[in-house]
């Protein structure tokens, strides 16, 4: 009996084994002249018509604003559903009567903007991780590949422990600059490379490698235990530190860098079998590139930030959502965002009452989850 056909990718380009990125240690991802091995059944029946698609979208939107109703209720101080619904009802000019002044504060300067707020990081991490790992064919990359988070980390300790622009920049701001100054390294040292796709990969763990160098450096000349501690648990991601102003920036830079990535979905489709099959659909290969990296590593930055860095989001979700969904970026994109978000609202939300009153650094568990579900995706598309 004949082996079954690989399925068919995005404008008719074959997929690859499971419905994927491309590897680049895969025979077929270099142009070696290998069969390809049938999809698993798995990734075979993923749901792929638009009937099924709609229904996973909604099914995930219901399920991020139910996660949120949910996130911003509980903690140290539980509130009610009805404080919520005063809360939100009185500030969004609906009529109704506030809620008790404390518990109204709670609710709407504390709450609201950490459940936002991890929403929208949760969903930029996760649509950049799907358009790396698109860019650079590779499975294992996410949006700390290019030295972002690096760099935003080396910015931020260079503020509190050094006291180098604290007075305008702040925390979040040292670690904005310090991120673009990591990005402006990168693309420095791959003007003239043609922006491969090894190189891209390469050249930023090397960029990453050297900011983790200086920051480490910047830690070990100050003595004080105390600001160590603060610095590395900010350095592990906690969205405690969300108000109203960093969201509005964050929904901002997240809204517009997700459209341009969805606007691109075809030439993402054509990267990740190649710059070669990319140039056939049209795409200019090199301008492309350059968008799409500056693109990513603006969400990045901003996200890192805001909230720190926080490791895994980018790497699983697009995963799991390529096995549901299959590797069309037009739905994989949008899909990714809402479950990304709900991924990150209800880990922040263990992070805040898993030891209560003691706060874990969201980003603990979003690895402690994580590494478990990349296993479960792995051995669902039969490559574990």
């Amino acid at each position: 009996m004949s082996a079954s056909p690989a399925p068919a990718g995005p404008a008719g380009i074959p997929a690859p084994p499971g419905g994927g990125v491309p590897d680049l240690l895969h025979p077929s991802a270099r142009g070696a002249a290998a069969p390809a091995p049938a999809a698993p059944a798995a990734a075979r029946a993923a749901p792929r018509g638009p009937a099924a698609h709609a229904g996973l979208f909604l099914l995930a939107a219901l399920a991020l604003l139910g996660s949120a109703a949910v996130s911003v209720r509980i903690g140290t101080t539980d509130v009610s559903y009805g404080d919520i619904a005063r809360s939100a009802g009185f500030h969004l000019g609906f009529g109704t009567d506030p809620a008790a002044p404390l518990v109204d504060s709670l609710i709407w300067e504390l709450r609201v903007p950490r459940v936002l707020m991890a929403a929208l990081v949760g969903a930029a991490l996760a649509v950049c991780g799907a358009a790396l790992q698109a860019v650079t064919r590779n499975a294992l990359a996410d949006p700390y590949l290019l030295g972002i988070s690096s760099g935003a980390s080396t910015g931020a300790v260079t503020v509190v422990v050094l006291g180098v622009g604290s007075a305008s920049l702040g925390v979040t701001g040292g670690a904005f600059v310090g991120a673009m100054v990591s990005f402006a390294l990168l693309m420095l040292l791959l003007r003239r490379t043609g922006l491969d796709s090894v190189r891209i990969v390469l050249t930023g763990v090397v960029v990453s490698q050297l900011f983790t160098a200086l920051t480490s450096l910047v830690l070990m000349a100050s003595g004080d235990a105390e600001m160590i501690r603060a610095i590395t648990q900010w350095l592990l991601g906690s969205m405690a530190p969300a108000r109203w102003d960093a969201v509005a920036v964050t929904a901002a830079v997240t809204a517009v860098g997700l459209l341009v990535l969805w606007l691109n979905s075809a030439a993402l489709d054509g990267f990740s079998f190649g710059a070669d099959t990319a140039s056939s659909l049209g795409v200019d290969v090199r301008t492309t590139r350059w968008l799409l990296l500056v693109v990513t590593s603006l969400m990045t930055s901003v996200a890192v930030a805001s909230v720190g860095a926080i490791g895994f989001v980018g790497l699983i979700v697009p995963h799991g959502v390529r096995f549901l969904v299959g590797p069309g970026h037009r739905v994989l994109l949008p899909l990714s965002a809402l479950v990304g978000a709900v991924f990150l609202v209800w880990t922040d939300a263990l992070a805040r009452v898993a030891f209560t009153p003691q706060e874990v650094p969201v980003g603990v568990f979003t690895a402690l989850l994580g590494v478990p579900l990349f296993l479960l995706v792995l051995r669902g598309r039969g490559e574990l």
